[in-house]
């Protein structure tokens, strides 16, 4: 179980009500995970719809919600989340995985037990050195390395954005070679610093002066391949990216 990769199960829908089947879905997922070896489910969240989805016959989710407590009475892994049901509206649902995946990357940083359960831990000389820098979010790192992101490079002159789009978060960069600004990283760390991109060579350079000493990252292209190397306090990950026709 050492190397096994945590998933969190989410399951939206109007559950109107939960019935036998829901619950069993829960169940043959986790058992399909745990049967190729590389994963191992921690918790199921059951995310019941808004009022305002619009369903016909749609019963009132405070009704849904109270159902599906009963119903999950006995399991010890998958609870019922009313966030979703709680909004103003409708909520589309890539909102809602964004909203359950930053609230457990949360809570795996706040639990002690996750952070030093094993299997949240690389066996690597980059992750020995990011254990030095109790900051460095062991669980961000380990759900990261699953994403796969697409990068989007747009430049006019000394004007470039650069699209960073993923499953779960897009993050947007617009800036001017060789011209300070503030960056917001809301969504990535939540953290603001001043940073400053420029030319090294045919390498772009990025400095984000803030909390975070030695932050930064090169990015630079070779081939049909693109590099990207991100460093902060000390640590150093590095992205290879490959180019689509």
């Amino acid at each position: 179980m050492e190397s096994r990769i945590p998933v969190i199960l989410l399951a939206c829908g109007s559950f109107n009500p939960i019935t036998n089947m829901h619950l069993r879905l829960f169940e043959l997922a986790r058992d399909h995970l745990h049967q190729t070896g590389r994963y191992q489910v921690i918790e199921g969240i059951m995310s019941p719809v808004n009022d305002n989805y619009g369903k016909k016959g749609l019963v009132s989710a405070r009704h849904r919600i109270a159902m599906a407590k009963l119903a999950l009475k006995t399991s010890d892994w998958i609870r019922v989340d009313p966030w979703e049901s709680e909004q103003e509206t409708w909520t589309e649902t890539v909102k809602v995985l964004r909203h359950h995946y930053n609230e457990s990357l949360r809570l795996l940083q706040s639990k002690k037990e996750f952070m030093e359960n094993k299997h949240l831990h690389e066996r690597s000389t980059r992750d020995s050195l990011s254990c030095q820098h109790p900051d460095v979010n062991v669980a961000v790192r380990k759900i990261a390395n699953l994403v796969k992101p697409d990068k989007e490079i747009l430049q006019d002159g000394d004007h470039m954005i650069i699209k960073t789009l993923s499953t779960f978060r897009n993050y947007i960069m617009e800036f001017d070679i060789g011209k300070e600004f503030e960056e917001d990283l809301s969504g990535v760390d939540d953290r603001k610093c001043m940073t400053t991109v420029s030319w090294d060579g045919d390498k772009l350079l990025c400095v984000q002066n803030g909390e975070k000493e030695g932050r930064g990252w090169t990015q630079w292209i070779e081939g049909d391949k693109m590099h990207l190397e991100i460093r902060a306090c000390g640590v150093m990950c590095k992205q290879v990216f490959k180019k689509v026709q």
